[in-house]
């Protein structure tokens, strides 16, 4: 008898372990948004496109970037064009590069920092820039629409005159 009862408990537990399991495992597949956006992602693309509808590559067709998203709530996001051409040798790069070739690197280059959150029900990415390459961008809130499939996140926002930025990102690994 007792060996009996040892097997129908035995049989009762592995029932309930199998069930059990896949419900876990599911619960653990159910992250929030700000936990599947958490970590780095590599630029793929970026397009803008003004109320008059033309699309441009602002950046090329290969832009180079990064968007850090850490769990803090803070970000940095960097893009630029990878055909940007070199400025000559000087002493103080900084300081001596004369002010039209200047402007026309910084034309292929944006830069911004700050805090991030999301809206979950929405699906929106919300970044309040605290630091950016264009210095009108500061103290500015932008939100973004989320799309996530598998490691790739889909961006697309619309600034304050009305132009649409759509980006596509790929985790980094």
């Amino acid at each position: 008898m007792k060996r009996r009862n040892t097997l129908t408990l035995t049989t009762i537990a592995l029932i309930c372990f199998t069930v059990a399991l896949p419900a876990a495992d599911t619960a653990a597949q159910q992250k929030t948004l700000k936990d599947q956006l958490t970590g780095s992602w590599t630029l793929v693309s970026t397009e803008v496109t003004p109320p008059t509808g033309t699309k441009r590559e602002e950046f090329g067709a290969n832009p180079k970037g990064i968007l850090i998203l850490d769990a803090g709530g803070r970000y940095a996001n960097v893009i630029m064009r990878p055909d940007r051409p070199k400025f000559k040798d000087r002493d103080n790069l900084r300081q001596d590069v004369p002010a039209a070739e200047l402007g026309e690197a910084a034309r292929a280059f944006a830069a911004n920092f700050g805090v991030w959150s999301v809206n979950e029900a929405d699906k929106t990415l919300i970044r309040r820039f605290e630091g950016a390459h264009f210095p009108n961008a500061e103290g500015l809130e932008e939100e973004a629409s989320v799309s996530l499939a598998g490691d790739e996140l889909k961006l697309v926002g619309t600034s304050a005159n009305g132009t649409r930025n759509d980006a596509v990102y790929r985790r980094a690994k």
